[in-house]
């Protein structure tokens, strides 16, 4: 199987759309010879914030000289991106070839009189195949969705992370709060230490689960805790502290936001407990891992014909919250422009009044996604500055860089679908100007 016959086989996938269970992906990595547990994993869910503490945490550990896998989702723009050993994606063919084992698998499945696996379960299986193929040690695996029957709640991790609990997916999650709690309870396992940024209800409910588990609990600003301290116009500098660890450091972050100072300090805690049997994980390891620390697509910065542009893949109310907290604290009073395009079941009204001032641009496009919300529905009830409707996603980009004078930023977001597109498009674009420096 090539790449592009791995696309077409996951795309026919498609139409079992979304599916939470377990007996599938248990009868799936059963063929395939567990292989999600020849190596140790760090199992993270939550609802903001879990691919960040995934970077994190996999950057202090590969940074650490060990060999680690990443299983990420969605992806930005390739397929690939959802696989990564030691910081990289693996290569289309090493993906095609784990897709083509498991589709096997899955074929011999569908034999036996099972239901077929889902997309995310073939993918979930193909990258717990691959980290065992090349032999990694440790493997950071998120959450697809909810965490309970999530298809990635086959792995026995040495920590679990939970980051914040917040209304999401509740459709697949039990309809409520609380409901949504329970799911990413779920990952909670035997004797296995839980970090947690929860608070309140959802927190109770995390506690509840713990002690049925007879494990330890880890909560942000009980435990442990950090603080922002100063920004350099790069990296903020954060102290983090823990009376239980008996533990007082600064670290250089290399992503932004208040959110990011919560992230840290649950990667920070994670890379502790890790520590306690692994000794080549270090805080000065940490340190590095952090002040170096990637996240595509979230409010990550990008410096392209002298102009200043954020993307951020803030596609949920609470995700546009904390990109407007961050616009006014590192930009308080420069003109925004945004390219934005929101999916339908979203909560466009809530996340238009969170996110927008007066004096904004916005041009409104479509992202590619059959969810997506029309723009020239959601637009026309704008009261800004400019709205203008473009429904050619790189047409949209090309408007908002002209309207992107001097002393504004230009802020790409919205949705996943989108900015990963036009992300896209903006490295195209910085690789030419490499070329004719």
């Amino acid at each position: 199987m090539d790449y592009q016959e791995a696309l077409s086989y996951l795309n026919e996938l498609n139409k079992f759309g979304t599916r939470l269970g377990l007996d599938r992906i248990k009868r799936l990595v059963e063929l395939l010879d567990e292989p999600q547990l020849k190596y140790k994993t760090i199992h993270v869910t939550g609802t903001n914030g879990k691919g960040s503490v995934c970077a994190m945490i996999s950057g202090i550990i590969h940074q650490s000289g060990i060999k680690t896998g990443l299983y990420i989702s969605p992806h930005l723009f390739s397929y690939t991106e959802r696989i990564q050993i030691d910081g990289a994606p693996v290569s289309k063919a090493a993906f095609a070839n784990c897709i083509g084992v498991v589709k096997t698998f899955a074929d011999q499945m569908i034999d036996e009189g099972m239901e077929s696996p889902t997309q995310f379960e073939v993918l979930t299986a193909a990258a717990f195949l691959c980290f065992a193929v090349n032999k990694v040690e440790y493997a950071v695996i998120e959450v697809g969705l909810g965490g309970l029957f999530d298809s990635t709640n086959v792995v026995l991790p040495e920590v679990s992370v939970i980051t914040n609990i917040a209304f999401e997916h509740a459709a697949f999650c039990g309809g409520t709060l609380e409901g949504i709690a329970h799911h990413k309870a779920g990952i909670i396992k035997d004797g296995i230490p839980v970090v947690t940024d929860a608070k309140g209800m959802t927190l109770d409910i995390l506690h509840q689960e713990a002690a049925e588990k007879n494990t330890d609990l880890f909560i942000e600003d009980t435990d442990f805790q950090a603080q922002f301290l100063s920004y350099d116009g790069s990296r903020q500098y954060i102290a983090f502290a823990s009376n239980i660890l008996g533990v007082k450091e600064e670290f250089a972050l290399n992503l932004l936001g208040d959110h990011q100072v919560r992230n840290g300090a649950l990667a920070i805690m994670t890379a502790y407990l890790l520590a306690n049997d692994e000794r080549r994980i270090t805080a000065e390891s940490a340190r590095v891992a952090l002040e170096n620390v990637r996240w595509p697509g979230r409010f990550e910065k990008f410096d392209i014909n002298n102009k200043r542009i954020i993307i951020d893949g803030a596609h949920n109310p609470a995700g546009i919250l904390m990109l407007r907290q961050n616009l006014d604290k590192y930009f308080p009073d420069e003109q925004r422009v945004f390219v934005l395009g929101i999916l339908k079941d979203k909560a466009v009204a809530v996340m238009l009044k969170t996110l927008l001032r007066p004096n904004d641009i916005v041009i409104a496009t479509e992202p590619d996604s059959p969810r997506m919300a029309d723009p020239s529905e959601w637009a026309q009830n704008l009261d800004i500055k400019y709205v203008q409707v473009e429904t050619d996603r790189q047409a949209a980009l090309t408007k908002a860089m002209a309207l992107t004078q001097e002393g504004c930023l230009l802020c790409l977001t919205g949705s996943l679908y989108l900015i990963g597109e036009l992300r896209h498009i903006l490295c195209e674009i910085k690789e030419n100007e490499k070329r004719n420096i």
